[in-house]
């Protein structure tokens, strides 16, 4: 059977909720729609599509192949969506309507928030999004407008402006010291509760494969046993900061933080940060100021905390 070529938008949307929710109730939910709704979108694409795309189990709905092949495509139209939306959000040529920035969950709760209060304040009719993660979101697919990476981008049509080396060394909680003792060489570590990653994900691999580069002193990590594993960076942070044990984090987070106190001093590891955009966002007013803005902030947050950072070598 032929798939029908007019098939609304709103289907796409509902089907990418069942995906993700794995049921008619809990996408109806996150839409604000009925059940029956939901299930009548479904129904309704499945007849567009030709194709029978949930098969229900004990689990709840299982996506079929066609679902999975679909997904991508339906992914693609919830981010051009999303971005044609945040385009339309404010009047042409002035500073306001919605940007949608992309950065780790450290940063985005430990360095940013000053920065955007001060953009907002002045530019008040400047609504932002946030999202906090160590994956790499689309610029060109536009899942977001402006992404902070610790990779430097590498993707064509991006605008990027370096802001510096966000150096990331050994801390630990002054009382878990003084129960246990200061490691003062890589073999003491062993000796220690260690808060590490619990999944080799792209970004610690290459994160990893520069240690060993720029570093050869630092600790061969795949040798390490962490004792407390989450591939939270938050989380790992906060941990450090309780007492669980010895982890890494930023040297600038911790300069005037009274519960972190730096072991092995001699070894950091960089975390060279960019800014990027799509070069088709330059002329955007709204994303222009954003993206101004958070190169400024970040780079005088790097003064101000770690002033003894080495730049990137080139």
């Amino acid at each position: 059977m032929a798939p029908h070529r007019n098939i609304s938008w709103d289907y796409y949307r509902t089907f990418l909720s069942v995906l993700r929710d794995g049921s008619l109730s809990a996408a109806a939910r996150e839409l604000a729609l009925t059940q029956p709704t939901v299930g009548r979108h479904i129904a309704a694409l499945e007849e567009a599509v030709g194709f029978e795309l949930f098969i229900r189990s004990p689990q709840g709905l299982l996506p079929t192949d066609a679902a999975i092949a679909l997904r991508p495509y339906a992914e693609n139209l919830a981010a051009t969506t999303s971005a044609l939306l945040r385009a339309a959000s404010g009047e042409v040529g002035k500073i306001e309507g919605t940007v949608r920035i992309s950065a780790s969950d450290v940063m985005g709760v430990e360095i940013l928030p000053p920065i955007i209060a001060r953009l907002q304040e002045t530019f008040p009719r400047l609504e932002i999004e946030l999202s906090l993660s160590n994956a790499l979101e689309d610029l060109l697919r536009r899942d977001v407008d402006i992404a902070i990476r610790m990779t430097e981008p590498v993707q064509n049509a991006v605008v990027m402006r370096y802001v510096g080396n966000f150096r990331i060394g050994f801390h630990a909680n002054p009382a878990y010291l003084q129960k246990t003792g200061t490691p003062t060489t890589n073999e003491d570590l062993a000796q220690h509760r260690l808060i590490g990653f619990d999944t080799r994900t792209p970004f610690v691999r290459a994160a990893l494969e520069r240690v060993k580069r720029d570093t050869p002193s630092m600790p061969d990590f795949d040798q390490i046993i962490f004792n407390m594993r989450t591939d939270s960076n938050l989380a790992q942070l906060a941990l450090i900061r309780s007492g669980g044990g010895v982890g890494m984090c930023q040297i600038g987070l911790a300069k005037d933080d009274s519960n972190l106190v730096r072991v092995l001093p001699d070894l950091d590891m960089s975390l060279h940060t960019w800014v990027a955009m799509h070069e088709n966002l330059r002329s955007s007013p709204r994303c222009r100021a954003t993206f101004d803005a958070l190169v400024h902030g970040l780079k005088g947050f790097l003064k101000a905390a770690d002033p003894a950072a080495p730049a990137l070598k080139r």
